[in-house]
This record gives structure tokens, sequence and C-alpha cells, in this order.
């Protein structure tokens, strides 16, 4: 020790280790040998839920925090509706529940109990398409076809929505009922996202489609 660091106030490096060394000792001494600590997992917790999806009833045993896209898809095997962000701001996990688009990605499952729940699989089959998958196919509204599910149950819920009279940000006119055009579609569809930027086929398909339900 240098005759400087006689001088020093307060405690010493050496003098702070001495002291961490015996307090670890009388920590061992009175708990014996030290013995590793065991990390202790229970299981989540789980709950019967049933979903009635394109009208079959289903009944499963699901951890409660299983968002309804992934009871769809790993639990009833509906992979149609696509997890794409996860975070509810694409729109590839839309469906419909009672009539009302939502994104599946940000429910959970045990919330819709008794609920109409419908997805792609239950809008048509290849053999009895619905209206508005023929027109996504006669206008080409696709290209790599991932949000595909999530853009035609949106665009069934637009059509839904404008016939019970709800006005958009863009409806000028909020004493009449709104009239789908390229600018209420745009605004209606801008919670799904399609990176391969089909818009302009999708809101081709969406307003024949809306012509054809007026009809």
């Amino acid at each position: 020790m240098s005759a400087g660091e006689s001088d020093l106030e307060g405690p010493t490096r050496r003098a702070v280790v001495a002291v961490g060394v015996g307090a670890a000792g009388l920590v061992t001494a009175g708990q014996g040998s030290a013995q590793p600590m065991a990390t202790v997992s229970s299981p989540p917790p789980t709950m019967p839920v049933r979903l009635n999806v394109n009208g079959q009833s289903h009944d499963l045993t699901l951890d409660s925090r299983t968002t309804l896209l992934d009871a769809l898809r790993e639990h009833l095997r509906l992979t149609g509706s696509k997890k794409g962000c996860d975070h509810g701001q694409c729109g590839a996990c839309t469906v419909l529940v009672n009539g009302r688009r939502i994104n599946s990605c940000l429910t959970l499952a045990a919330m819709h109990p008794g609920d109409e729940i419908v997805t792609i699989e239950g809008l048509g089959d290849p053999e009895h398409l619905h209206p508005m998958q023929t027109a996504f196919l006669e206008h080409d509204g696709f290209q790599c076809g991932y949000c595909t599910p999530g853009q035609i149950c949106s665009a069934v819920g637009v059509l839904a929505e404008a016939k019970a009279g709800w006005p958009s940000v863009v409806t000028a006119d909020l004493t009449q009922s709104p009239r789908l055009d390229e600018h209420e579609v745009s605004e209606r569809m801008s919670g799904n996202i399609c990176r391969c930027a089909a818009y302009p086929n999708i809101r081709a398909a969406i307003l024949q489609a809306a012509g054809e339900s007026a009809a």
C-alpha cells in the first residue's frame, strides 16, 4: 500500500471483496451445500370452447390465451385465414363474425362461443363460388394470393356495411345510404394490405360484386 492510499476515506477495494466473500460463506454455512434451484413450470390454463365455424359446431379445449386465428389454423386446420403481421395491421387474417369482419389475430377464441364465424372456406367451394370469389377471379384480383382470403372476407363485409347504410370517412352525404365507388371501396378496404399491389383489380372485383348484389 502506498503512503497516499492510507489517507483515502471510505472502504478500499480489498475490504469490499472481503466483506462479500464473508457474507457468501455465512449463507453457505446456514444452508449447507449449495443446490441449484429447480424451475417449476405449471401447464398453461385451458378451458372448453365451443366454436361455430362455417355452420359446424366444434368443441375444443384451448389455452385461454389462444387467438381465434390460431384456433382456426392450428386446431381446426382451416388454414385459409393467414397469419401475416399478427398485430392486426395487414388484414390477412380477416374473417366474418356474426356478419361483421374482424381481425382474428386480435381476438381470443374464448370470446366467441355461440358466434357465427365464417372463414374463406365457408364462403364457397370450387363448385359453388361466392360471387366475390368469382369477381376476384375474373378481375385477377390477386398475385401471390397470400392476402386474398382476408381481402375477400373483408370485401364481403364491406358490401354488408354499405347495404346497412353505414358511412365511411369519405361518405359525402350522411343522410343517404353510401354508394360504393372507387373512393368508398379504397377507404373501406384500407385495412387490408396487398404487398403485390393488386389494388386496382381488387377494387374492380368489389365494384362488380357490389353491382351484382344491388341488381
